[in-house]
């Protein structure tokens, strides 16, 4: 006798805003939280004067100058992390897909190589152009390669993040200079960054979260299947390709300005699920939430884990990945979405 497991039935809509509604005020308690956190201590209720109501004093020029934007870089850079593992793990249908697995993280890391060699890296802005223009080959090669099925675009990702590192580390390994120059950027931080040209990265993720959300009832179809998708009048291909374009501006503008972070597009995807249930839309609303929370604690961690300094804050999202990724190949294994 075959026994039928029914499926999960997915959240009511109101439930899904009641937890949206609590998670955003959860990200803006988090967000005074790491702006008052630090190697002097300020209290959230110091911190508020100080973004809306400056008195000119030494903890309104911390906060306003380099806390604040810190955490504004945070938020961009979870939310963009987020929302990318949610699009790419519905592309491809596999539970333990997460952006750098299309060569985007890679391609970044290959640029900034050849660009250090080539002295292009002296100023923050080349270096974020050289992320950018590194991840944007590699997706375009991926594409070009692999658009085929989701299986071929992923193992093509796989192949070429295999080939752009053995590229990029002998020539790291034969110029000294060049490893001293990228393996301050190889190290996911935030600490710093925030002197770093933000306008334009951020004001791209912005665009590129806009065009998630307008792309997000297309790909609710494209989860179900192929098969299904089209019988339901969608264009497979061009949908697959524009949330790539929109996983390379996502992952691409967060790697620039922040280095390679990992996790983060594994981990958020699985606790938007959890409340979100199958549907795209609410996943990448939840994730573009909880994609910043996650950025942020992480981020405090990282000043208050070492008495004498920070880690840096891809060390605090690698040590929480870890286990959620065996929890993921447990629970999921090799099984489509």
């Amino acid at each position: 006798m075959t026994t039928v497991h029914a499926a999960p039935a997915r959240p009511r809509s109101g439930t899904r805003r009641a937890w949206l509604v609590v998670a955003l005020v959860v990200l803006a308690a988090v967000a005074v939280v790491s702006v008052g956190v630090g190697a002097h201590a300020i209290a959230p209720a110091a911190v508020l004067r100080a973004l809306f109501a400056p008195t000119g004093t030494g903890d309104d020029a911390v906060v306003r100058h380099i806390r604040a934007p810190r955490a504004l870089l945070a938020v961009g850079v979870g939310a963009a992390l987020g929302v990318a593992g949610v699009l790419v793990q519905t592309i491809s249908r596999n539970p333990l897909a997460e952006p750098g697995i299309l060569g985007v993280t890679t391609g970044a890391g290959f640029a900034i190589t050849l660009g250090s060699a080539a002295g292009l890296t002296a100023t923050g802005a080349g270096e974020l152009m050289l992320a950018v223009a590194g991840s944007v080959l590699a997706t375009v090669i991926v594409h070009a390669v692999g658009r085929g099925s989701p299986l071929r675009l992923v193992l093509t990702g796989v192949a070429l993040s295999a080939v752009l590192s053995g590229v990029s580390l002998g020539t790291r390994l034969l110029l000294p200079d060049v490893f001293d120059a990228y393996r301050f950027w190889a190290v996911g931080s935030l600490a710093g960054r925030e002197q770093s040209p933000m306008l334009l990265p951020l004001l791209a993720i912005g665009l590129a979260l806009v065009g998630a959300v307008l792309l997000s009832r297309q790909l609710d179809a494209v989860a179900l299947g192929e098969t299904v998708a089209r019988s339901l009048g969608a264009n497979v291909v061009a949908i697959r390709a524009g949330a790539l374009v929109l996983i390379t501006v996502l992952a691409g503008a967060a790697t620039a300005i922040a280095g390679p972070i990992l996790f983060v597009g594994l981990i958020v995807p699985h606790l938007a699920r959890r409340v979100a249930g199958g549907s795209v839309p609410w996943l990448v609303a939840y994730a573009a939430v909880l994609g910043p929370i996650l950025l942020l604690v992480s981020d405090v961690g990282s000043r208050v884990l070492l008495p004498t300094g920070e880690v840096p804050v891809a060390f605090v999202t690698a040590f929480l990945g870890a286990p959620v990724l065996i929890w993921a190949v447990r629970r999921y294994g090799a099984a489509p979405l």
